[in-house]
């Protein structure tokens, strides 16, 4: 029996023994057989459960000795594995370290020839180098001096030549500013002169004329005054 089937025979009875509960007194006898039904059912319901609990243990006793054994299985695999791997990296690595020393002291041999072979090939070139840049220095250094000889004696024999021809220059240009004086400043006496005469020519002029204006403009106001004076009294015929 599941207990689907179960669970619903129970619920069947539970709704019989109160279908029957609720019935009166003159049906005794049929609440009597509802009774012994109720009392079979439940006895029914107890064997099932006791086989259901009972199979249910069962199940788990080999549910639970299965897992066991497989992970007892599992563990030892693992544990072989393990020794496997452990000892084959243990290998590989010895393997390893010793062909990484042997390449190193390889590496480091050849590296200590190179060097030796660089340091002494050094060494050479900058003997040579050396040598050569002292040998160019002194070169030099003399070129220098010959050449600084040649040009502080260009350099005077310039000098010399400008300091000479300036002095000339001077001269000349000295001499032609005194004539140049001279004439701009007898000009200059000549046009002032001329300027001053002709100044005070020119302020006679403009005194005369001035008085000239003076005598014209008092003859012509005396005659507008006549003119008005005979307006006003009729004797301008």
């Amino acid at each position: 029996m599941t207990f689907t089937t179960f669970r619903t025979a129970l619920i069947a009875t539970l709704g019989a023994a109160a279908f029957t509960l609720s019935l009166p007194a003159a049906h005794a006898e049929e609440q009597g057989a509802v009774n012994r039904a109720w009392t079979d059912t439940r006895q029914a319901t107890d064997k099932a459960w006791d086989k259901t609990k009972s199979g249910s243990e069962k199940a788990w006793d080999k549910t639970k000795e299965g897992t066991t054994n497989a992970w007892d299985k599992t563990k030892s695999g693992s544990e072989k594995a393990w020794d496997k791997t452990k000892d084959g990296t243990a290998n590989a690595w010895d393997k390893t370290k010793s062909g990484s020393e042997k390449a190193w002291d390889k590496t480091k041999e050849g590296t200590t020839n190179a060097w030796d072979k660089t340091k002494s090939g050094s060494e050479k070139a900058w003997d040579k180098t050396k040598e050569g840049t002292t040998n160019a220095w002194d070169k030099t250094k003399s070129g220098s001096e010959k050449a600084w000889d040649k040009t502080k004696e260009d350099t005077t024999n310039a000098w010399d030549k400008t300091k000479s021809g300036s002095e000339k220059a001077w001269d000349k240009t000295k001499e032609g500013t005194d004539n140049a004086w001279d004439k701009t400043k007898h000009g200059t006496e000549k046009a002032w002169d001329k300027t001053k005469e002709g100044t005070s020519d020119a302020a006679k002029s403009t005194k005369n004329w001035g008085k000239r204006t003076g005598k014209a403009i008092g003859k012509w106001g005396d005659k507008a005054g006549k003119d008005i004076s005979n307006t006003f009294s009729g004797d301008g015929k």
